[in-house]
């Protein structure tokens, strides 16, 4: 279940390197594709990295959406459209961050031992 919940993240950097590669930055495409191998790595900074790195892409999104809309109001042209799906990314980035504190994936990279309130599990 576990390998579900990186979905997201997965999605979240495949996203952000579409972002940099219509803006032309082949190495920030790069590097976006490559991050999420760190995901193999099975320790607790990880976790922490990943949950820092996808703030900032949301922080990325959210600027782009209003450099866009800055443009878009000068121009004269439409841009709730735009705002609205750029926001629904950041949205999807944050809670791709958040994913990362469900039950599952704090036991595979923290080792947490988190009790389950399921009949039959023994608390002692």
């Amino acid at each position: 279940m576990w390998i579900m919940l990186l979905i997201p993240t997965l999605l979240s950097f495949l996203l952000l390197g579409a972002h940099f590669l219509r803006d032309g930055s082949v190495a920030l495409v790069v590097v976006s594709l490559l991050i999420p191998l760190t995901l193999l790595i099975r320790h607790r900074w990880v976790v922490r990295a990943m949950q820092m790195l996808l703030m900032i892409a949301a922080l990325e999104w959210i600027r782009t959406a209003i450099v866009l809309a800055e443009d878009r109001l000068a121009d004269g042209d439409p841009w709730k459209r735009m705002a609205i799906i750029l926001g629904g990314v950041a949205l999807w980035t944050i809670c791709s961050a958040l994913l990362f504190e469900t039950p599952p994936l704090r036991r595979r990279y923290r080792g947490d031992k988190i009790q389950d309130d399921h009949p039959g599990n023994d608390a002692a």
